[in-house]
């Protein structure tokens, strides 16, 4: 079995670390339950923007709930205890939601780029059928992919210490365990994270170069303004992932030297920060979906 990790230099029982861990979690799913349901029950949210939305806030709600039950497990109960099969499918189903969201976010800086470089053709472009062909490509893409990585890891000889550096399975940190030759698993993880996350980010980069650029060659200030407010939202969910992604990426393989609490920070970060703050950016930045969430108020 492995060794699950709280917060380096504390006890475990710590409540007033498990009570917001629990609060966050709550929020997370109040608030990514709540964008579904809106989007499913609302006919004016019928839309390609808001279908990609749902994606992002079931890949949000999949990435969360792969850390509930450690998380709340470490922090509540002090059980630090995880069986290796156990470990192995945490770590799955991590980088598999992790890869689906990435996916989401391309696709969602596609329906930008559509919808202000070419808007008389969004209806024709963005069709019911090629949102679900995008959505079938991206889910089995995140399915496939980390597969591998999986099968590989479960096939490793593990020796001496069994102490992970977190409170839940990471590829990077179950490979510093191992006591044999780890360079096929080590390398196909890095391909695999430079032909998703990286290519990924490459596309969304290159599609906000087009965006601006048309924005640019908008006469009207206003009109500019209007066009740049609808990608507001979709640059902070881009930003709140790939930031704590990166970082954490980084530190694995060149931080080793650094404290174990700021792996556990930014471990802690790219998983809870992204399913929580999506849903309050698109609530706050989005008028539909604010609109609809003070009419139900009112009806309370």
């Amino acid at each position: 079995a492995f060794v699950l990790t709280g917060i380096p230099g504390l006890p475990m029982s710590s409540y007033w670390m498990a009570l917001p861990l629990c609060c966050l979690y709550l929020l997370m799913l109040l608030g990514n339950c709540t964008l579904i349901w809106m989007i499913k029950t609302e006919h004016s949210l019928h839309t390609p923007m808001y279908y990609f939305l749902s994606m992002l806030a079931v890949a949000d709600l999949g990435l969360s709930l792969s850390t509930l039950p450690t998380m709340l497990a470490v922090f509540w109960f002090e059980s630090t205890s995880l069986c290796f099969e156990a470990c192995v499918v945490q770590m799955y189903f991590i980088h598999s939601f992790s890869t689906i969201e990435s996916g989401v976010l391309v696709a969602m800086a596609f329906d930008r780029f559509v919808a202000i470089c070419y808007p008389l053709q969004y209806a024709s472009v963005l069709m019911s059928s090629l949102i679900m062909k995008v959505a079938g490509a991206i889910f089995m893409r995140g399915i496939c992919v980390v597969l591998p990585v999986a099968i590989l890891i479960k096939k490793m000889p593990f020796c001496g210490s069994h102490v992970l550096s977190h409170s839940f399975c990471l590829h990077q940190d179950m490979l510093r365990l191992v006591c044999g030759d780890i360079r096929v698993s080590s390398l196909y993880g890095l391909i695999a994270v430079i032909l998703t996350k990286g290519l990924d980010s490459l596309t969304i980069l290159l599609s906000y170069v087009m965006i601006i650029r048309a924005i640019l060659n908008i006469a009207s200030h206003e009109a500019r303004a209007k066009a740049f407010s609808t990608c507001i939202s979709h640059l902070c969910a881009v930003l709140i992932f790939y930031i704590p992604l990166i970082g954490l990426s980084i530190i694995h393989r060149f931080g080793k030297h650094l404290p174990p609490l700021t792996h556990m920070v930014l471990a802690d970060a790219y998983l809870l920060v992204p399913p929580v703050l999506n849903p309050l950016v698109y609530s706050w930045k989005t008028k539909q979906i604010r609109r609809r969430i003070l009419i139900l108020l009112c009806r309370r």
